[in-house]
C-alpha cells in the first residue's frame, strides 16, 4: 500500500471467480481505515460526499458490491459471498481493522461480516437497513426482480428513484447520476442481490455486537426509522439519529447532515 499521497486509485480484486471493483484512498499507515459498502441498485460513488469530507484524515476503501458498478454480477449471491468479499478486500489491502459504513443491503452485509470476523470491525455506522427481511419482504422483492426481467433496469430505476427521494429533490437533478447508474445497472446482478434480500436474519449477528455502533435513518424512508430503532434496541449500546428531510438514501439527500453525524460519531469513539 503507498501512504502519503491523497490520490483515488482504482483496483480490482478477484474474490473467487468474481472480480471487486474498489476505490482506495490510503493516507498514512497509522490513519484509521473507512470501509464505505453501498445500497442495492447504487455504486461506490454514493459515498462521493462522504470521501470528500473524510479524505485528509482517514484512509478509505469504497467498493461495489457485487452485481453493481464495475463489480462482476454472477448470476446468484449470498450474504455470505458479500461479507466474504469485504474480507477479501480487507485482506488484499492489509487493512487490519477497519469503521465500516453501511447503506441498506450494506447493512446485513456488515453485521454478517462483523460477526464471522471479530477483530476485524472496530466500530459501525449503519444506515437504512435492518438486521432481518420484513414478513412481507420475499413477496416484495419477487415482484421487483419480476418487475426488473419483464421491463428492464430503466423501469426499476425510475419506481426506485421515486421511492426513495423527496419529489423536489428529484426535479432538481439531485438523482439523476444515481438513477441512470441504476438504469445502467446489469439486471442479473439486480436479480441476485434483490434474491439475497429475500430470506435473511442477522438478529443475533447484531445482538453480539461489542464494538461501537451509530443507526442512521433517513425520516422520510417509510417505516425504516422504527425500523432501526428496534435494532438500536437489539444492538447494545448502539444510538439511532434520524436524518431530518432524507428517504432512503440520506448520505446523498442531505449529505451535511449525514455527515455531521458521522462526524459526531467518530469523534466520541477516538475520545472513548
Amino acid at each position: 500500500m503507498n501512504y502519503g499521497v491523497i490520490k483515488v486509485m482504482q483496483h480490482f480484486v478477484e474474490v473467487g471467480l468474481c472480480r471487486i471493483s474498489a476505490n482506495v484512498s490510503a493516507l498514512r499507515p497509522d490513519a484509521p481505515w473507512l470501509v464505505f459498502s453501498n445500497s442495492l441498485m447504487t455504486d461506490h460513488t454514493i459515498w462521493a460526499a462522504q470521501q470528500a469530507h473524510f479524505a485528509g484524515r482517514y484512509n478509505i476503501l469504497a467498493y461495489d458490491q457485487r452485481g453493481h458498478g464495475r463489480s462482476d454480477a454472477p448470476a446468484k449471491v449470498s450474504f455470505a459471498d458479500l461479507s466474504g468479499d469485504v474480507l477479501a478486500l480487507l485482506d488484499h489491502f492489509d487493512i487490519a481493522s477497519c469503521i465500516y459504513v453501511g447503506l441498506s443491503m450494506g447493512v446485513p452485509t456488515g453485521l454478517n461480516f462483523a460477526a464471522g470476523n471479530p477483530g476485524r470491525v472496530t466500530a459501525m455506522i449503519l444506515s437504512d437497513g435492518q438486521m432481518a427481511t420484513q414478513p412481507s419482504g420475499r413477496q416484495t422483492w419477487q415482484a421487483r426482480i419480476d418487475l426488473a426481467r419483464a421491463e428492464g433496469m430503466a423501469h426499476v430505476a425510475d419506481d426506485t428513484v421515486a421511492r426513495w427521494f423527496d419529489p423536489a429533490f428529484i426535479a432538481s437533478g439531485g438523482a439523476e447520476t444515481l438513477r441512470q447508474a441504476a438504469a445502467e445497472m446489469q439486471v442479473d446482478g439486480y436479480c441476485a442481490c434483490a434474491a439475497a434480500l429475500q430470506d435473511y436474519d442477522f438478529t443475533t449477528a447484531a445482538a453480539g455486537l461489542t464494538v461501537p455502533v451509530q443507526l442512521l435513518a433517513g425520516a422520510n424512508d417509510g417505516a425504516m426509522p422504527t425500523v432501526m430503532a428496534a435494532m438500536a434496541e437489539t444492538i447494545r449500546g448502539a444510538s439511532l439519529s434520524v436524518i431530518e428531510g432524507a428517504g432512503h438514501i440520506p448520505n446523498v439527500e442531505k449529505p451535511e447532515a449525514f455527515n455531521r453525524a458521522m462526524e459526531t460519531f467518530l469523534t466520541f469513539i477516538t475520545k472513548s
